[in-house]
């Protein structure tokens, strides 16, 4: 799908929110500046019900996690700067799988990946706007 604008890759992650549930990964993939951060932000707000959230991109502490309003967690991580998947257990990533977890830079994971998880890549068009090419939660979308 084209996302011609922000508000475009907003309303996208707002839909995503509204069918995430515990277990769930979604898997977000593309060059720096695609717009990775972006739908994280947008679907972490959505999901916690508050618009005006902080939510710091996690490229320095590797992971934020955020308590769900319902019980849970959810957890963005950032694995640019990991060197491999044997890193990502060290985050807590085992116990982060039993809530909600958005991945930054997936490629890291390598077999860690998920099998079930919906993977998202985005490629930036112009400016504002990005194609987003999604691929698993088969009948949820």
């Amino acid at each position: 799908m084209i996302l011609h604008d922000l508000a475009a890759t907003e309303t996208l992650a707002q839909h995503l929110a509204r069918l995430a549930r515990p277990g769930d990964a979604l898997l977000l993939s593309g060059p720096l500046g695609a717009g990775k951060s972006a739908l994280a932000r947008a679907f972490l707000r959505a999901l916690l019900g508050d618009p005006a959230l902080e939510v710091p991109s996690p490229s320095y502490t590797l992971v934020q996690s955020y308590a769900l309003p319902g019980g849970g967690q959810a957890h963005h991580f950032d694995l640019y700067r990991l060197g491999g998947a044997e890193e990502v257990l060290e985050l807590g990533w085992e116990e982060a799988l039993e809530g909600i977890v958005l991945v930054e830079w997936p490629e890291r994971l390598g077999a860690l990946a998920p099998a079930g998880a919906l993977r998202i890549a985005l490629t930036p068009l112009d400016e504002d706007g990005r194609e987003a090419l999604l691929t698993g939660w088969k009948g949820r979308l």
